[in-house]
């Protein structure tokens, strides 16, 4: 998918709402071969999706051997809108709590309160964690209005043929 075409989809008034959220659920291949979808906090930096994992994380080692990876970000409500995300991992261990780790936590719901006692604990949990940073290499905006998932799009042509 040309960079050009990625760049429209994720800059969608949609797609950047999607991209504010908290959770995506990222999907890889683990070092048995097996599939893997697991939930995790991102951060949109504009450019990328950074994810921020303990350094003892069991994801780590298939993300090292195998760096492609899938995202899916979507609502609950009905009809969903889905934002699907191809691209490769970059790790990048760091000393510390990434900003990105405090910062998208930041939309849960706590007081003022809680956030300080959260921070404290983050803070004294952690000596390091590791950015796994997602650059988009292909992007899928679906929103049930404008854009549907290929296969329904497919149907909706062999009808309109039938009809």
């Amino acid at each position: 998918m040309q960079q050009s075409t990625i760049d429209e989809i994720l800059n969608r008034p949609l797609s950047q709402e999607l991209l504010a959220r908290d959770l995506a659920r990222l999907a890889y291949t683990a070092l048995d071969g097996t599939p893997r979808s697991i939930p995790i906090g991102i951060h949109w930096n504009g450019k990328e999706i950074v994810m921020c994992t303990p350094t003892n994380a069991p994801k780590l080692p298939s993300l090292r051997r195998n760096p492609a990876v899938a995202l899916t970000i979507d609502t609950e409500s009905h009809p969903p809108k889905i934002l699907l995300i191809r691209g490769t991992v970059e790790l990048d261990h760091v000393d510390g709590i990434p900003d990105e780790y405090m910062q998208w936590n930041g939309t849960y719901e706590m007081t003022p309160e809680q956030r300080v006692e959260w921070e404290e604990n983050v803070r004294s949990l952690y000596d390091g964690m590791v950015r796994v940073v997602v650059t988009p290499t292909w992007a899928k905006l679906i929103d049930f209005e404008n854009t549907l998932p290929t296969a329904v799009e497919e149907l909706l042509g062999r009808q309109a043929v039938r009809a």
